[in-house]
């Protein structure tokens, strides 16, 4: 008799999850008060980037984090109301930037983030989508060489872990690229196997027609609650009642730590929140995804128009939106386009995106909760990792055992 296993959130990691799950047998059924890929699945950048190894603390982060709290135009920026609250997580973080654990932490992304473009294309090309991924590398750009030293222990890292990276010198090289590029910038890293997808929320939509093709059940329902009995999770709770389960993955995004904290499971999640905003006649060709190096604010094509998204922000998941923080990304795409066409702008979004101190997602069983497990705090990674997630998370919940060492992404290391 095939497992019976509900999956608690329907965007993109938690679709993928529940995928490969439906796909080596499982009888699924995804719960999630919104529509599959509403949330951040549908708002970010589209970025696939399978060498995005280097944490978000690296060494020297101390020394940013006065700019973090005091300069609201910064790229992370955390506001001074909010400083309290987000202390202990801050404190991990920086404890998190010691050389020894960065290279831990860029050891385990490489692990599971380095087959991701294979993993989506598996996905999409048995659900005859593959137009929705495009294969045309990623353009990060640069001032000058002293621009670029704030980023090289980064991109440092990501070559040691085997991204291809190509130096562009001087503007008519970038412009050879990228003809449309006008802005002041003279150093271009070219990452040609880094991919994009055109259509984030779509691609959320397709994995979950997948699931249902493969078997499985997408529904919408509030999930209020783990529930429990003899020591193990038995299924969830939602407003219609019990939904039974022999297992139970949460992968609910930055809502994650809500669903587990009543069962004493205390994790240091926040949100990162994202901003976007789309335009649907920019005036100018793009063949990749841009990236201005000065707020690393993504200029993504797409099916759509082009999407702005980028910052990060901290602030919770009840404060409203901050209306400058989405403003900045008219002045990112400025500096790169400043011919860009910004009339018939459509409004601007804000997401949670799921992230922990250390950057690395919680992945794997909980060993105080037999039958429960955990898939979600990808960061602003959410969608490269969806993908290979759902294959390593299958493969540990049903078998045959993963290659991957899960203890690295354990729920208990936070203690």
């Amino acid at each position: 008799m095939s497992q019976r296993v509900v999956v608690v959130g329907a965007g993109i990691v938690g679709l993928c999850v529940a995928w490969q799950l439906a796909k080596a047998g499982a009888a699924v059924v995804v719960l999630d008060r919104a529509a599959p890929g509403s949330g951040a699945s549908s708002g970010n950048a589209g970025a696939i980037s399978a060498g995005s190894v280097a944490p978000l603390a690296m060494p020297g982060v101390l020394r940013q984090v006065p700019g973090m709290l005091l300069d609201p135009a910064s790229a992370l920026h955390i506001p001074p109301r909010y400083a309290l609250r987000a202390a202990p997580w801050l404190a991990r973080f920086v404890a998190s930037a010691r050389p020894a654990r960065v290279a831990a932490i860029a050891e385990a992304l490489s692990g599971l983030l380095g087959n991701a473009m294979e993993a989506h294309r598996a996905i999409l090309a048995e659900e005859g989508a593959l137009d929705l991924i495009r294969e045309t590398g990623q353009l990060y750009l640069y001032r000058d060489r002293t621009h670029y030293t704030k980023d090289a222990a980064g991109w440092a890292l990501r070559a040691q872990h085997g991204l291809r990276i190509e130096e562009l010198d001087g503007a008519a090289a970038i412009r050879a690229l990228e003809p449309d590029m006008q802005g002041d910038y003279h150093l271009g890293l070219f990452l040609p196997d880094q991919g994009s997808s055109v259509n984030p929320r779509r691609q959320a939509e397709v994995v979950a027609r997948g699931v249902a093709r493969l078997g499985g059940e997408v529904r919408q329902a509030a999930v209020t609650a783990i529930a429990t009995a003899g020591g193990r999770a038995i299924g969830v709770m939602t407003t219609a009642g019990l939904e039974p389960a022999d297992q139970v993955v949460v992968a609910a995004g930055a809502f994650s730590a809500r669903l587990l904290a009543p069962l004493g499971l205390r994790i240091p999640l926040e949100s990162q929140r994202g901003y976007h905003v789309m335009l649907p006649d920019a005036g100018i060709s793009l063949s990749r995804p841009v990236v201005p190096a000065d707020r690393k604010a993504f200029i993504s094509p797409m099916e759509e128009g082009l999407r702005l998204a980028g910052t990060v922000e901290f602030g919770g998941l009840e404060a409203p939106p901050t209306p400058r923080r989405a403003a900045l990304l008219f002045d990112d795409l400025r500096k790169a386009f400043p011919q860009a066409r910004t009339a018939g702008a459509e409004g601007f979004w804000m997401g949670h995106r799921p992230c922990l101190p250390d950057s690395l997602p919680v992945l794997g069983p909980v060993q105080q909760w037999p039958g429960l497990w955990c898939a979600f705090g990808h960061g602003h990674l959410g969608l490269t990792g969806a993908a290979p997630t759902g294959v390593l998370l299958a493969r540990a919940m049903l078998g045959p055992k993963p290659n991957q060492d899960l203890a690295p992404f354990a729920l208990e290391r936070f203690g």
